[in-house]
């Protein structure tokens, strides 16, 4: 396994009335946050805030093209980004008991990560039925595809890092550690090198790169 030292390129935030990240996804243009009960959208090239929607936001955020899908305790709600509407609901792998954290789009279908049960699930966006699950040797904070590649950010007794693994077997195929005492609650990639990775109780949200 390949171990290297994440490059934070930027900080952004703290943003007004934010002050715990839950989750990040990239639209193509604007970073957007959950927050618990407001969605919040940033432009990464200045990091300044340009729009919110209010909308439960309790743990990973992700954005298939058009819309924006949000974990929301038991759920995951499908939402309007233009009108901040609510489009429709499935159940997130937890259920009531909770523990859903990361969420991301790719190929076609969501990917929810769990906390404390060290897994990825495969989720059909239309009903919430499991595909697929992988099991992972970290705590599960944050999901992303990036190149066809499964990232998994993880924080776990103060140390975090971002994992690449192999969708097969959930082996660690790389990692990349994030500074003592710096949390991962959140991962996104913008497909060019840049990871976003939301900073839990710091209300920031970090973009990192691989070293060099």
């Amino acid at each position: 396994m390949k171990t290297s030292s994440a490059e934070i390129l930027r900080e952004h935030g703290p943003f007004p009335g934010v002050d715990q990240v839950n989750g990040v996804t990239f639209d193509g243009r604007n970073v957007w946050l959950a927050s618990g009960d407001k969605l919040t959208a940033f432009d990464p090239g200045d990091g300044k805030p340009v729009r919110s929607i209010e909308a439960a936001a309790t743990a990973g955020t992700a954005f298939d093209g058009r819309h924006l899908f949000q974990i929301a305790e038991g759920i995951i709600q499908k939402i309007d980004p233009e009108t901040g509407q609510v489009l429709g609901t499935i159940p997130a792998p937890g259920g009531a008991s909770g523990g859903d954290s990361g969420l991301a789009w790719a190929e076609g279908t969501l990917w929810v990560g769990q906390y404390r049960e060290r897994k990825i699930h495969q989720v059909d966006p239309g009903t919430g039925a499991i595909l697929r699950t992988i099991g992972s040797d970290r705590f599960v904070t944050g999901v992303t595809w990036v190149d066809g590649a499964l990232w998994h950010g993880t924080w776990e007794d103060e140390e975090s890092s971002l994992n690449l693994i192999d969708p097969e077997s959930g082996e660690v195929l790389e990692r990349l550690e994030m500074p003592p005492g710096t949390g991962v609650s959140g991962l996104e990639s913008d497909g060019a090198g840049r990871f976003f990775c939301g900073g839990g109780r710091s209300g920031l949200v970090r973009a990192v790169r691989r070293p060099g």
